[in-house]
């Protein structure tokens, strides 16, 4: 502990340090129309070194077109640049004052520019379109080596978290394109943390659209964001690669690879790994990412188990030892065709040791569970997907969107349980293993046809989506279980079961658009949906006289279950420049019908509900204003209606109500986002409340003997609020320095209502969340990412004999990496995690240390590192979780400490600006 206090504190006497040198500059202006007079809003006006063309600062200009150029340099001049979409160009060389006045810059209309002629060496760092904002990589000073990831934190109003994911203004962003093409998947972070930022020309960021808004033109909604990266010229030929491998203590292992290969809108991807550190490989950091779960530590949703786009791999705890292959293509001709798809094959296999103890909570009292649990099982899947885009015409667009997957599972699952009462006396166990064996296929695709009307802004889109779904699986379960008391049995079951089960749904729609007016429209749609799930489940339990396994009708089922729904719906909505908004009404007509052909049973239900919804968007500026109010309608699943207990846990008997409603979810949700271009900072801040009707939860009641049996009820009563900000600024001097702090303070309360033994229970939750992060970078040679978060967490109970429960966590994180001396790379990944949750039997706080060393050799085309992954040997899975009428504490398998030697190598070859490369060869090679 000594040593990391030390560490907090050198930190902390690093940050207070700030420069005195340079001098301070301030440059006023207005940027009006050269032929009308009329200002000119969103210009850009920046200030750059005479010497390398460095960025110095820069900013936008207002609404009226007035512009206040700050900064702070050791520069005694600079060029000055003036930029505006749709204007020419202009510069001014400029000796730099603490204030001066530019007064009036008239700029002229650009002329159309013929396709294929750029402006050359003109950076604009940023560039404010309609709906665009768009900054030049080159612009924002890296390393050398650097990562889209890496250049992205340095843009303004742009966030990375140490998971990778990236938010802008608040908003996170669910998709980044390569040229407006999907890279692999649609996870952000494949591309951000595989790309080199060396090739990268253009950030553009927008807000995500649906296909529908893409083709009509209509801006995306602003929940979430997208951005693309577009190539530069002279990378747009050619291939890019990078392999890496690793071996360490304890024979862990990590390897892998893609090479990347362009040619114009063309573009080719493979990929490939294999690891035993619980790490998808498909990032290439080579400081942090050759860890498992890096800079994970005691982080309690992180474990064996991980996804990338569509592809899963583990069984979700443990430690995962995994193989993947993948492939992905894109091409596309603007006004004919955009088409992406990829491929991955995937092995993995998981093992996991668990111990849960769970306080089960009684209106008179409570019993104890502790259970152990040993798990094995692997998988293998074949995944494929494609994007495929065809323009008919200017107005008609078809657009196909298929997927497979096909799943292989086995597994070994072992279980001991053991129940007290309060004064710790035998209640009754179970000791059962269960092996078993899974297979599942699911073919999805969505057609979509959308044609433009000759009434402008009008349109019609026809879509049919269909799901179809196979699983089958054969499993066996042997257990012991044992009651205790004054009236004590013994049970043993051995039990084979075998389950067939498909599910078909098909989809049809239209939707057809009416303009109003300038602005307004008016929305027709109509939803048709038909879902059939057939679900044979064969029960046989072992003849000990004949040593067979005998059906058993009694636990078995065949059931036929049908769901049609009817959702027609009118919107009236207005697409004005400062003013969007919608208000709708969608009525939901479901028929729903079982029949169980063993047990003899049927049921059907109609539902009918009206859904209101609306959403207002208003902008002025930089600043945006969003509202929104949905209602959802969520049918109960199949395990909750279907009246067939389930015995296979002799201890908790589990059996569906057939007569229960749907459930009703009212969400509100109101955030307010700016950036404030001048002052380099960011404000988001957001609320929102979801009201549920009719919620199903479930309802155990625990016999004489402790036995469980659960059934599921509708209940209100139920909702959960949230609130929240999000402030950042920064702070940049030449290429000196740069500094970034934010600040997130959230707050969240909620009720939950549910059972407990017949008794109904409620639950009130509060919850205090606020973090604070910074990052700062010196001279791309030394870079501090420090971060700490509180939280406050506390729940009321209305049962007198059930206690309250109040506990804090704490959680800092440090980040330190250095590139100094020249070519050797030093990174430290420190986070201290403290649980007040956990139970006086489990560890309630921990250090949890990563280090690398790297030396860049080959001009940086190589590295070769040394690393030790949780050096203090403090890794550990535990957590507490809390329920309706339980506290449960877990503990599970953790990766521990290892050390690993790596050797990174990048090569790429490119054919040169623009030009093919007739020869066949590549134009010159980079190792």
């Amino acid at each position: 502990m000594k040593r990391l206090y030390a560490y907090l504190v050198f930190v902390s006497l690093f940050f207070s340090i700030h420069s005195v040198f340079g001098q301070e500059f301030l440059v006023k202006g207005k940027i009006i129309d050269a032929t009308t007079g009329a200002p000119i809003e969103a210009a850009t006006i920046y200030a750059e070194t005479l010497r390398d063309s460095s960025l110095i600062s820069y900013t936008i200009t207002n609404a009226q077109g007035i512009f206040a150029l700050e900064g702070k340099t050791a520069y005694k001049k600079a060029r000055l640049a003036f930029s505006s979409n749709g204007f020419k160009s202009q510069t001014k060389e400029v000796a730099l004052e603490s204030e001066m006045e530019l007064g009036s810059i008239k700029m002229e209309e650009q002329a159309q520019q013929l396709e294929g002629v750029d402006l050359i060496g003109e950076r604009v760092p940023i560039t404010v379109k309609s709906d665009t904002l768009e900054f030049n990589a080159d612009s924002f000073k890296t390393r050398p080596d650097a990562t889209v990831e890496d250049v992205l934190k340095k843009l303004p109003g742009v966030e990375v978290a140490s998971d990778g994911t990236i938010t802008v203004n608040g908003k996170e962003v669910n998709k980044v394109l390569v040229n407006g093409q999907v890279f692999f998947s649609t996870d952000p972070k494949v591309a951000t943390k595989t790309l080199s930022k060396d090739i990268i020309s253009k950030i553009q960021i927008t807000d995500t659209k649906t296909k529908e808004q893409e083709f009509i033109g209509e801006e995306g909604d602003g929940e979430n964001k997208t951005i693309n990266l577009t190539l530069k010229e002279d990378k747009n030929k050619g291939y890019m690669g990078r392999l890496s491998g690793g071996y360490g203590t304890d024979e862990r292992y990590q390897a892998n690879g893609l090479v990347n290969y362009f040619n114009d809108t063309q573009r080719i991807s493979v990929l490939g790994s294999s690891n035993n550190i619980n790490n998808p490989g498909f990032s290439f950091d080579e400081i942090y990412e050759m860890v498992g779960d890096a800079g994970g530590g005691m982080n309690i949703n992180r474990n064996g188990g991980f996804s990338i786009g569509n592809v899963s791999f583990g069984f979700g705890q443990g430690i995962t030892t995994s193989s993947t292959l993948g492939g992905s293509y894109a091409d596309q001709e603007k006004g004919k065709y955009r088409i992406d798809g990829n491929y991955f094959f995937s092995y993995s296999d998981s093992f996991n040791d668990e111990k849960i103890a769970r306080e089960n909570i009684l209106p008179d009292g409570s019993f104890f569970t502790d259970t152990e649990t040993s798990f094995v099982g692997n998988t293998n899947s074949n995944q494929g997907s494609a994007n495929l885009e065809f323009d008919i015409d200017k107005t008609t667009r078809i657009t196909v969107q298929p997927n497979l997957n096909i799943n292989n599972t086995n597994s070994t699952n072992t279980e001991n349980t053991v129940s007290t009462d309060e004064e710790g006396n035998l209640i009754n166990s179970n000791n059962s293993l269960e092996t078993s064996d899974g297979f599942r296929r699911n073919f999805s695709n969505r057609v979509e046809l959308m044609k433009k009307l000759d009434t402008v802004g009008g349109y019609i889109r026809l879509y049919f989506n269909n799901n179809n779904a196979v699983s089958n699986s054969e499993s066996f379960i042997n257990s012991q279980s044992s009651i205790f008391g004054d009236d004590p049995s013994d049970q043993e079951l051995d039990q084979e079961t075998i389950i067939d089960n498909s599910n078909d749904r098909y989809e049809v729609g239209a939707a057809y658009r009416q303009p109003l007016g300038k602005d307004l429209y008016l929305d027709l749609r109509y939803g048709y949906e038909n879902q059939e799930q057939n679900n044979e489940r064969a029960v046989s339990n072992l003849d000990e006289g004949s040593g067979d396994y005998i059906y058993n009708a009694m636990l078995s089922s065949d059931f036929n279950f049908k769901v049609n729904k009817h959702v027609p719906e009118i919107r009236i909505g207005s697409n004005g420049k400062k003013l969007r908004f919608n208000v709708r009404a969608r009525l939901e007509q479901i028929s729903l019908d079982n029949q169980d052909f063993i047990q003899s049973t049927s049921f059907s239900n109609d539902y009918s509900k009206i859904l209101l919804g609306s959403f207002f968007n208003y902008n002025k500026g930089s600043k945006r204003l969003s509202v929104r109010y949905n209602t959802g309608l969520n049918l109960p699943s199949v395990n909750q209606l279907q009246p067939v207990p389930n015995v296979s846990n002799p201890l908790n008997i589990i059996e569906g109500n057939p007569n229960l409603d749907p459930e009703v979810n009212h969400r509100v949700y109101l955030n307010f986002n700016n950036y404030n271009w001048k002052d380099r900072t960011g404000l988001f801040a957001y609320s929102g409340i979801d009201f549920e009707q009719s919620k199903v939860v479930s309802v155990t009641t625990t016999d004489e003997n402790f036995i469980r049996t659960t059934t599921y009820e509708n209940v209100d009563g139920n909702y959960n609020g949230w609130m929240g900000a999000n402030y950042s600024k920064q702070i940049k001097k030449d290429s000196i320095y740069s500094f970034k702090f934010t600040i997130g303070p959230s707050v969240n309360i909620g009720k939950q209502v549910g059972f407990t033994n017949g008794s109904r229970l409620e639950a009130k939750t509060f919850s205090f969340n606020p973090r604070v992060g910074l990052l700062f970078n010196y001279k791309e040679m030394l870079e501090i990412e420090p971060e700490y978060r509180l939280g406050i967490n506390s729940t009321r109970y209305n049962l007198d004999n059930v206690e309250d429960i109040d506990f804090t966590t704490h959680n800092l994180a440090v980040k330190l990496t250095s590139y100094w001396p020249k070519n050797v790379v030093f990174g430290n990944d420190i986070t201290y995690s403290y649980n007040g949750n956990l139970s006086d039997g489990f560890d309630k706080d921990a250090i949890f240390w990563n280090v690398s060393l790297g030396v860049q050799m080959f001009k940086k085309r190589a590295t070769l590192k040394v690393l030790a992954y949780d050096l203090l040997n403090q890794n550990i899975n535990t957590r507490r979780t809390t329920g309706q009428d339980f506290v449960q504490d877990f503990q599970g398998t953790a990766l521990r400490r290892y050390f690993m030697g790596s050797l990174t190598i990048k090569f790429d070859s490119f054919g040169g600006k623009g030009a093919p490369n007739k020869g066949g060869g590549p134009r010159f090679i980079r190792f």
